[in-house]
């Protein structure tokens, strides 16, 4: 019967002949009418299948198809978040720099860096710590490079001839400015670096370069003119956005276990929320120097540009060839310059200059260099450039032990 039964769904002539016909020719029995209307059912299903078969597919609502576009799209997105959120707060602070100055009236950079901060304490692990102190050869050599040999490149930036001199004499006193006070430990976090090893050179080398930034810039470009720097002013608003926020966070997670277990579990997001915070210092600088930016020639300020650009390129070169030459002196791929956890913090962290400790002290010269505003202003640029190339650098450096929760790493 089984057999019977598939032999009249799929074969040629019940497709032609209409079931109706059936109950015409006799009156059938009560076997031969279950039989007809099962043929009947069957032969129905047969047809509407090919009908929907046939529709387009591009015409169903909803369909996947239509969103295949928004998957790289979205993952580009999710992959470059850092560089993007910095372009997008360029962009902004070009667009409407009213905002802008309306957020720095109100010290949101300050804000900015507090909330990064206690963001990298949460993150903080015990072991991490464990694994900086290891590293202190490491550290030592980042907190050297940042303060003392870095600072040398100033004398070559000098010799550049540009009008206004003031954008040349900037960039020099960038160079001998410590590091980044937050987009180097979040960068080292997106690479998969030593992070602890990052956040002690960069609250370090902070709170050290206030007594030797005067120094630096007294001998590499005063010439000898005496330079007079607020240190104690400088040295409180380190401790209150970097130390005391690094400590907060870290207490927060050592007193609330659940709290420790959500920010592993969501690393990536604590790393896109540090991101946009990072964002709002260029947004407000870019805001603050419009006006100057536009009475700049094009040309003169892409000469600018691209000395900052030259300047980081020269401070990566410098310290990845002097990590690898320590290497092989002190052990080889047995010595803690080799682990490429450390070698990636100190790179990061000791190639980049931090612009607000910078502006902070061209505001206190009191126009000894020249016009403050033109000082600064390729000083945001070279700023901007450090992060965006490194943002991007570590998009292509292998990641360890990282999941989909964690950075992808940026």
């Amino acid at each position: 019967m089984a057999g019977t039964l598939q032999t009249l769904i799929f074969a040629p002539e019940t497709a032609k002949t209409p079931s109706f016909r059936h109950r015409n020719l006799h009156f059938p029995s009560n076997r031969s009418v279950l039989l007809s209307r099962s043929v009947s059912f069957n032969h129905s299903r047969s047809i509407s299948r090919p009908i929907r078969a046939t529709q387009p597919s591009d015409q169903v609502p909803g369909s996947p198809k239509d969103f295949n576009w928004a998957k790289p799209l979205s993952k580009f997105a999710a992959d470059n978040f850092l560089p993007l959120a910095l372009i997008g707060g360029v962009t902004l602070g070009l667009a409407n720099p009213s905002l802008g100055c309306l957020a720095d009236k109100y010290h949101l950079s300050k804000v900015s860096t507090f909330v990064i901060f206690i963001i990298s304490g949460l993150t903080l692990r015990s072991g991490e710590i464990g694994a900086a102190a290891e590293a202190w050869p490491v550290g030592i050599f980042g907190l050297c490079s940042i303060l003392l040999f870095t600072p040398c490149f100033s004398k070559l930036i000098l010799q550049v001839h540009l009008q206004p001199q003031e954008f040349v004499t900037g960039v020099a006193i960038f160079s001998c400015m410590p590091t980044t006070l937050s987009s180097g430990v979040a960068l080292t976090l997106l690479a998969g670096g030593n992070s602890a090893l990052a956040l002690a050179m960069t609250v370090i080398s902070n709170l050290l370069g206030i007594l030797i930034v005067p120094f630096s810039i007294s001998r590499f470009i005063a010439s000898g003119v005496g330079v007079s720097v607020p240190t104690e002013q400088l040295f409180r608003s380190l401790v209150l956005t970097l130390l005391v926020p690094l400590i907060l966070g870290k207490v927060f997670r050592e007193s609330f276990r659940g709290l420790a277990e959500f920010v592993d579990q969501n690393r990536k997001l604590f790393s896109n929320i540090s991101a946009i915070f990072l964002s709002l210092v260029p947004w407000i600088q870019v805001s603050r120097s419009r006006s100057l930016l536009l009475m700049v020639k094009p040309t003169v300020f892409l000469v600018a540009i691209g000395m900052g650009i030259l300047l980081h390129l020269i401070l990566l070169a410098f310290n990845a060839i002097a990590v690898r030459s320590l290497s092989a002196v002190s052990g080889g791929s047995q010595s803690v310059f080799a682990k490429k956890e450390n070698a990636s913090a100190v790179v990061l962290v000791a190639s980049q200059k931090t612009l607000p400790v910078m502006v902070a002290v061209v505001e206190q010269l009191g126009g000894a260099f020249g016009e403050s505003g033109l000082l600064v202003l390729p000083c945001v640029a070279a700023h901007l450039i450090q992060i965006i190339m490194d943002s991007i650098l570590v998009n292509f450096w292998p990641r360890k032990g990282l999941s989909s929760n964690n950075f992808k790493v940026a």
